[in-house]
């Protein structure tokens, strides 16, 4: 997932770079809610993790 997130966010700069502002902000969009998932799913895995006895 965290690598999908970068891999939209590189597209999201090459865009911006190149003058496609719409297409970079859109992959930028992307990037942010694919790392804000991963940062979810990262932080239950830790709660859930904890919780073994």
């Amino acid at each position: 997932m965290l690598s999908w997130a970068v891999t939209f966010l590189i597209i999201a700069i090459i865009a911006g770079f190149l003058g496609f502002f719409g297409i970079a902000g859109t992959a930028a969009s992307i990037a942010k809610i694919l790392f804000l998932i991963f940062l979810v799913l990262f932080v239950v895995s830790l709660v859930t993790g904890r919780r073994r006895l």
